[in-house]
């Protein structure tokens, strides 16, 4: 017979690659089946049934086993080979499900495959994970109370959970990949396994009681406590993504915190249970923990309305960085779980103990709360929260959990007690909604979604900004300019495009300047519903409307069958989760699928939010499909830089000018300073040669091994640089030939382009690095003495470079009352580096006409 610290360990380490297994899969099957609420809750949901369903009919399985420990041991062994066996399968498995579902589907069939599916998938794994727990406490059932086994098994079970959700999150799945981590996890299970048959293997059965009428009450009190737990995970974790960066590393704080909490208050009930002895009033102590949880909801969402507060606080006490961030992540988990989940696995495990006294056995307990807890988050997340929002929820989980209670108790002091707060909170209702409004702005519009709380924010000079959970990162009515940029940039580099697709909506300003083109036929995919509502506050009915598809956007490019002349994908913030499975090596190459012939693709990336690591590792996925990729600048902003990777190149100079001077004759490209020959081909970069040298031995972002879902966060928690840094540092390291972006020089006139086209790429870096040191004032005078001499030499090298033409002739001109000397001395010698553009010499005759 093994010593209970051996057991406790065994369990810890089951619980542990449970855990690792949960998080792995989950992530594996939602890039199959989609990002969509459905999806999301649908892998949960078959999780849980298969887990149900193993404590249920595999837990019956080893009560009739005469030695229940080869059972157990049997158990960890399919639980291992399946994990094994999921590894070559998964691909095969998941991309059938995406076929299944198909690009649009319906309710009914969205649910039925995403649910079925993973149930069916992971069911030999899952089961066997269910049926663990009541197997080791059948094995010492005969030598142990059966108190202190469901206590003490279930505590290190789940704080091997959540050591499993750390290592996962923070070691195993950055450093390895999700493949890797679940062999990991296996083998952990084979060692299990081994230990269990040579440990406790021969140990027989106790003998079972014959079965008598039972009460339903216990198996109905469990479900349910099962479904408002996860509920309440569910609505939390929904409220932090509101105040925290809603990150991988959010979520596995949460997750473990509220695994935490469950592990220790079912380690305290059994500590009171070996100290106290059997207890004599079962009814009384449940009475006790009931109130005891609906307490701690209510404090749990009490300390959620300080939640940004506290974040600042902690954050700020620990003098900032990646640490500290999470800490401060950490920190509101910890304030909104600890207090009501130590009350919920002390409640469970009283629970346990009455439905066993009652006659059932822990599979049966445990199969009733997993299955109540398989419906929490359709009824929480999907049902309630966007009806009554999260402040409300709050109160009425907590008086659910009082209604658990027989009505002869409800006259008790703490009961009513429990019961009064509960309404109170219910009639102030306070609010856990949080969006950021500055001073003199409004709300123009607030939903509270699945899956985010969207607003559109206007503020006193009547900018609207696009948030999604309180984070403006969705654009603004002010960037139409790099918005209609970014849609057009591609579409001017394909030579006849007739069909396109934009990944992701935001405000949809970047697709509808793509639909004023009446030729052109244009869908965009957006995941949030609501942001597709919210995008018609910047861009009204009147105008061009793409046709919008809401879905997930790397589902769609799999399992559609049209094909396009231009994808264009939008600025997805690499931090935030789910976003980093739209930078891997496999969408990239779902989405080479989906061109047609001589068709492009761009991929735009936010620098602004992307560290140099990450970019190498997107770089690295992207070139892997598409070889001949060239980069390039949406603009020359400092502050905001984005960076296009375009596939196509070379691309044909002639057909690009004609593309371009056929555009310019209609209103598409109003206002985009797209008005000469050589601002679109000079935004580019870094040919294909220079973006390989800078991705050179990274390790490419993949499925598999997601880096930069794991990577990114570390410069959105603690920011080490400025864009305007990370910017140089590419441009810096970059170079592009005029041959590898636009094909060797067939004329004497190819050639000559061909070297002022790398004239103007060195004028334009050269004029990035002046910005750097420039410091905007309203002072035209002061403003330049700044850039006079930097501006003129970026002229000398490339008299094509507008950019730096303009601010010049403003600036003179400006100066033309006050100061007409200086002006004309910078008129004098923009005409002389010009001579072929009339605004200089016009402004020098106004200039001498003044009295």
């Amino acid at each position: 017979m093994p010593r209970p610290a051996g057991v406790a360990l065994l369990m810890l380490v089951s619980g542990f690659a449970g855990l690792v297994y949960q998080i792995v899969w989950t992530q594996q099957l939602g890039v199959w089946l989609g990002h969509e609420i459905v999806s999301v809750l649908a892998v949960v949901a078959a999780f849980f049934g298969g887990l149900a369903l193993g404590a249920w009919r595999c837990g019956a399985w080893i009560a009739r086993s005469a030695r229940p420990g080869r059972g157990y041991a049997l158990l960890e062994l399919t639980i291992a080979l399946w994990a094994l066996l999921l590894i070559p399968l998964m691909p095969m498995l998941g991309g059938a499900l995406t076929v299944a579902i198909g690009p649009e589907p319906g309710a009914l069939r969205h649910w039925l495959v995403a649910f079925l599916g993973p149930l069916l998938i992971l069911l030999p794994a899952t089961a066997a994970m269910g049926a663990t727990l009541p197997a080791l406490a059948q094995v010492f059932g005969r030598l142990r109370a059966q108190g202190y086994a469901i206590g003490g098994l279930y505590a290190a079970n789940t704080l091997g959970a959540v050591f499993g959700v750390i290592a996962s999150a923070f070691l195993l799945a950055p450093k390895l990949g999700y493949n890797a981590t679940a062999a990991i996890a296996a083998a952990l299970n084979l060692l299990c396994a081994v230990y269990a048959w040579r440990a406790f293997g021969g140990l027989e059965s106790a003998a079972e009681a014959p079965a008598a009428a039972r009460s339903a009450v216990p198996l109905l009190r469990l479900a349910a406590t099962g479904l408002l737990g996860i509920g309440y995970e569910v609505l939390i974790v929904r409220v932090i993504s509101q105040i925290a960066e809603n990150t991988v590393y959010t979520y596995a704080a949460a997750l473990a915190i509220y695994l935490l909490g469950t592990a220790l208050g079912a380690a305290l009930y059994q500590a009171g249970q070996r100290w106290l002895g059997a207890h004599r009033d079962a009814a009384s102590l449940r009475t006790r923990l009931l109130v005891l949880t609906a307490f701690g909801v209510l404090l749990g969402g009490l300390a959620m309305t300080r939640g940004v507060a506290v974040k600042q606080i902690v954050a700020g006490a620990l003098g900032g960085g990646f640490e500290a961030a999470l800490i401060a992540e950490a920190t509101l988990a910890a304030l909104a779980f600890l207090i009501p989940t130590l009350a919920m696995g002390a409640l469970f495990s009283h629970l346990s103990v009455e439905a066993r006294d009652a006659g059932w056995r822990l599979g049966d307990a445990l199969a009733a709360n997993t299955l109540g807890a398989t419906f929490a988050a359709p009824l929480i997340a999907v049902a309630l929260l966007p009806l009554l929002g999260a402040g409300p929820l709050i109160g009425l989980l907590a008086l659910a959990y009082l209604l658990l209670l027989p009505i002869r108790q409800a006259r008790r002091v703490p009961v009513l007690a429990a019961a009064a707060a509960g309404i109170a909170w219910l009639l102030v209702a306070p609010s856990l909604r949080f969006v950021t409004v500055p001073d003199g702005g409004r709300i123009l519009s607030y939903r509270d979604g699945v899956m985010a709380a969207v607003s559109v924010i206007e503020d006193a000079g009547g900018e609207r900004r696009l948030h999604i959970n309180d984070r403006a990162r969705e654009g603004s009515s002010q960037t139409r300019f790099t918005d209609a940029r970014e849609a057009w940039a591609p579409l001017l580099l394909h030579g006849d495009p007739k069909r396109a697709l934009f990944l992701g909506l935001g405000t949809g300003i970047t697709s509808s300047a793509a639909a004023v083109d009446k030729n052109l036929s244009v869908d965009a995919v957006e995941l949030l519903p609501e942001v597709i509502e919210a995008s018609r506050l910047f861009v009204p009915s009147p105008a061009p409307q793409p046709h919008i598809v809401a879905a997930d956007a790397r589902r769609y490019v799999r399992a559609s069958e049209t094909l396009y002349d231009v994808i264009v994908a939008d600025l997805f913030h690499p931090a935030r989760s789910g976003s980093g499975a739209l930078y891997t090596v496999e969408h990239f190459d779902a989405v080479r699928a989906r061109l047609a012939p001589g068709g492009l693709f761009c991929q735009w990336l936010p620098l602004h939010q992307l560290d140099l690591a990450s970019l190498q590792a997107i770089v690295a996925a992207y070139l892997a499909v598409y070889p001949d990729a060239v980069a390039m600048l949406a603009t020359y902003s400092l502050d905001t830089p984005v960076l296009g990777l375009v596939s196509g190149a070379p691309f044909d100079r002639a057909q690009l000018a004609a593309r371009l001077s056929a555009e310019q004759r209609g209103d598409a490209l109003a206002g985009l300073q797209y008005d000469d020959a050589f601002v679109l081909p000079g935004s580019i970069v870094a040919d294909a040669a220079s973006l390989r040298a800078f991705s050179a031995g990274v390790i490419a972002n993949r499925d598999d091994h997601p880096v930069v879902s794991y990577r990114a966060p570390q410069l959105t928690y603690a920011p080490d640089s400025r864009p305007r840094d990370r910017l140089m540092s590419v441009i810096d390291q970059w170079t592009a030939s005029p041959a590898a972006v636009f094909g060797a020089p067939r004329a004497a006139a190819d050639t000559e382009w061909q070297s002022r086209i790398a004239a103007y790429w060195q004028a334009r870096n050269a004029f990035l690095k002046a910005g750097m040191n420039v410091q905007p004032v309203a002072d035209p005078q002061a403003m330049l003495a700044q850039v006079h001499e930097p501006l003129l030499a970026v002229l000398r090298r490339s008299p094509d470079f507008r950019p730096a033409y303009e601010p010049l002739l403003r600036i003179a001109m400006a100066l033309a009352e006050r100061a007409p000397d200086d002006a004309r001395a910078v008129l004098t010698e923009l005409a002389a580096i010009q001579p072929d553009r009339p605004e200089a010499a016009a402004a020098l005759r106004q200039l001498e006409s003044l009295p």
